[in-house]
């Protein structure tokens, strides 16, 4: 076996990895050498939506990191952290169910056959990564509903644990969601639908932190109580309006696929029909 893997090694490749000691400058040289553009083209498209996805999902941490420490107190800040470290530790479970996604989609969605087979095997890939978002959304809900009992491993104090119990609905709801954000996500991805990402990505870039500084001002100004529940609340209503989104927006495509299938075989038949009107031709 190591003499055919070794066959099927480049020459450059065999003489890289048999120089030593890998090195910055090794590595960097041999990139620059085999630096396939065509390749690299490909991925352009995929740069500004996944950029941008990266990005408006962090603004909103940032944003509700900024209100926990500037604007509640110290129980809440403590509170924050503990919800905020189960939050990190749950949502990897659902995460891979986006990159799963585009993995399978593009088989579907990229076949040379755009009859009405495609369309509805593409209808059921998406239902079964709806299904499967579903599922994984109960497992984590039951998994935060476990948080009262282990909550006295993060801390001792009873208040704290009491601020922490106040987040547990809005966590709740955005895990419950999570799986059919992260399959509805993936599957747009998986169907190259880059652009409206790239759009609701920017809007939520600007939206969440938005809301969360009026969270402050109203909070600073005596306005209205906020606490670590009401932040999460609005958190987990971000989740809900990417949920819709991206399912209505499948929906929208998937009717766009079926109307194109009836479109080309009303053609097709019309075709027909006039090639059988002008009969044979000698």
């Amino acid at each position: 076996s190591s003499s055919s893997s070794s066959s099927s090694t480049s020459p450059a490749t065999r003489g890289f990895l048999s120089n030593g000691k890998l090195t910055l400058r090794k590595y960097l040289s041999f990139s620059h050498r085999h630096f396939d553009k065509s390749k690299a083209r490909e991925f352009l498209p995929f740069v500004v939506p996944v950029t941008t996805t990266s990005v408006g999902r962090i603004s909103g941490y940032i944003a509700m990191s900024h209100v926990a420490s500037s604007t509640l107190g110290t129980y809440d800040m403590a509170a924050h952290q503990i919800v905020f470290s189960i939050f990190c530790c749950l949502t990897p479970f659902v995460d891979a169910l986006s990159q799963v996604a585009q993995s399978f989609v593009p088989a579907v969605f990229e076949a040379k056959e755009r009859g009405a087979e495609r369309a509805v095997a593409l209808r059921r890939t998406i239902g079964n990564f709806r299904k499967v978002g579903v599922g994984f959304g109960g497992v984590l809900l039951g998994l935060t509903a476990c948080i009262p009992l282990i909550g006295r491993y993060f801390t001792t104090d009873s208040i704290v644990l009491d601020r922490v119990n106040g987040a547990i609905p809005g966590l709740g709801l955005f895990l419950l969601l999570h799986g059919l954000v992260c399959g509805g996500e993936g599957t747009l991805l998986g169907q190259k639908d880059l652009k409206f990402l790239r759009n609701m990505y920017a809007i939520f870039f600007f939206t969440v932190p938005a809301y969360m500084l009026r969270l402050k001002h109203r909070a600073l100004t005596g306005a209205q109580t906020v606490g670590i529940g009401t932040m999460w609340a609005a958190f987990s209503t971000y989740n809900l309006i990417r949920t819709a989104s991206w399912h209505l927006r499948l929906a929208q495509l998937q009717r766009r696929t079926e109307r194109g299938v009836v479109l080309a075989a009303v053609e097709e038949k019309k075709g027909g029909v006039h090639d059988a009107a002008i009969g044979p031709t000698k």
